[in-house]
């Protein structure tokens, strides 16, 4: 059954509205994944076959679609507000994501609503340690197993983690091909952990919650990043852990 949804979110960043502007527009794959950038227009063409609505910078971004390509929505709106705080060296923004929903409402609701606050978790992240770095992306998924409902605890347990490592605590991670990972524990929830080190933001999706496989992007700040030897590390780390006894 079709349904409208709402995900709305309001929140500061220590960053100008310029820089906020600039990682939404042209930054996408620092804290979300690549995109096209909107044509600077009313009517422009933006990621995914939608289409610019608003455009205001650096205050008001619109953008929609009336045809996502997916079976579960039909129609799909991002908007971004942005203003000065702090006479412009900080920045306020509201967030919302609306559309329709066309099956499994309660689920697909539920999994936006989640992926929603760590995304913008990530992007105040990004604007407060990485901004204006170019990025290198790359983004990977589990095996089948990763589908099970332990699964992203298995994933916590991998990266040796222990059960009351808190938020903003600095931890050593077990990482790809024996690398130890001297890193900031970011983000942390039942669904969902970042890590951040010195060049990378790394982002682990417990998305066997909601029936997917368990997800990892790389966002890489370092100027030799390699993106596809980091999924490739990253996808056989993944693999090793859900082939485990």
């Amino acid at each position: 059954m079709s349904k409208e949804f709402e995900i709305a979110r309001e929140f500061e960043v220590d960053a100008t509205p310029e820089d906020v502007w600039e990682a939404i527009t042209h930054a996408s794959g620092a804290y979300l994944w690549p995109m096209d950038p909107p044509e600077p227009r009313v009517g422009g063409k933006a990621a995914f076959g939608s289409t610019v609505t608003a455009y205001d910078p650096p205050h008001r971004l619109t953008v929609r679609s009336e045809d996502v390509g997916f079976p579960t929505q039909s129609a799909n709106q991002l908007d971004h507000t942005i203003e000065p705080r702090d006479g412009g060296k900080r920045a306020w923004v509201r967030y919302v994501h609306s559309g329709i929903f066309t099956d499994d409402w309660d689920n697909q609701y539920d999994g936006a609503a989640k992926h929603t606050d760590f995304y913008l978790h990530t992007l105040g992240q990004y604007l407060k340690y990485f901004a204006p770095r170019p990025v290198t992306f790359a983004q990977l998924q589990g095996p089948e197993a990763s589908r099970a409902s332990d699964a992203f605890e298995a994933v916590g347990r991998a990266l040796g983690l222990s059960d009351d490592a808190a938020v903003g605590e600095r931890v050593r991670a077990h990482g790809p091909e024996g690398r130890s990972l001297d890193a900031v524990l970011d983000f942390r929830n039942p669904y969902f952990i970042g890590l951040r080190t010195e060049d990378a933001l790394i982002r682990f999706f417990g998305r066997n919650h909601w029936g997917a496989p368990v997800g990892i992007s790389v966002h890489d700040f370092a100027t030799d990043a390699d993106g596809e030897a980091e999924e490739a590390a990253w996808q056989g780390w993944l693999n090793g852990v859900f082939s485990r006894p």
